[in-house]
Parts: C-alpha cells; structure tokens; sequence
C-alpha cells in the first residue's frame, strides 16, 4: 500500500467522515467467514476459532493449513 502524504490523509479523512457509504448485497470479510464457520459442527467451528486467535490468523487461513496437511498427508 503506497504511503499517503499529510495532504493527502487530511482529504481521505475529511472525504470518510463527511459521506456516508454507499451499502451493497456484496458479503465483506466477517460475513464470508461466519458463513464458512456455520458450515461447521460447533466442536470444528470452536476449534478454528481458538487457533486462529491464539497464532493471530484468520479462520480461512487455519482451514487452509489443515487442508494442506491433509492434502500432503495423503500424497
């Protein structure tokens, strides 16, 4: 991400603060990953959870490393 100047942050805050967002059917990042994790069990979904915030990852990329075992594993 390039480095914004004083100028150019001042106009980025102004901009934000002054507009309200436009709002879309589009799922951000906490919808995709609740979706993911409702797809679970509870013990599963619980499991991915405690990992992720103990190693600070994301839910999808602790999913993504046990499939990735799973996947070498089998090889």
């Amino acid at each position: 991400m390039p480095v914004m100047t004083d100028e150019e942050a001042d106009d980025l805050d102004e901009l934000l603060t002054q507009t309200t967002p436009r709002l879309t059917n589009i799922p951000g990042v906490f919808a995709r990953q609740c979706a993911l994790l409702g797809a679970l069990d509870e013990v599963a979904s619980n499991y991915i959870l405690t990992r992720a915030e103990a190693v600070k990852k994301t839910p999808a990329e602790i999913i993504g490393e046990l499939v990735r075992e799973k996947i070498a594993v089998s090889l």
